[in-house]
């Protein structure tokens, strides 16, 4: 199976194609088999992605499971905990408790 991602132009989002437009979750992606190139290249033309590139993956019960680690982390999101990132405007952020 062959994935096509990127990503969005305007907001920098990891996407993936569904098949007829982009998603941000790779459960929507579709295999795009050997099309993968030219749907790329006419994507980036119209400004809709950008660095897309075609992957190996797998198909699961979940879905689409990419094959390379580094796809992997791209789709499931950020390798750290949102809740435990600095918060500048908290005025606890420079306190540590343990």
């Amino acid at each position: 199976m062959k994935l096509l991602t990127g990503n969005d132009l305007p907001t920098g989002d990891v996407i993936w194609w569904t098949g007829e437009g982009w998603s941000r979750h790779v459960e929507d992606a579709a295999d795009v088999g050997t099309g993968g190139e030219p749907i790329a290249q006419a994507e980036e033309g119209a400004r809709r992605v950008i660095a897309a590139y075609v992957i190996d993956a797998t198909l699961t019960d979940a879905g689409p499971r990419p094959a390379h680690i580094k796809d992997r982390v791209r789709a499931l999101g950020p390798t750290v905990r949102l809740d435990l990132t600095l918060k500048p405007a908290d005025p606890q952020a420079g306190s540590w408790v343990i």
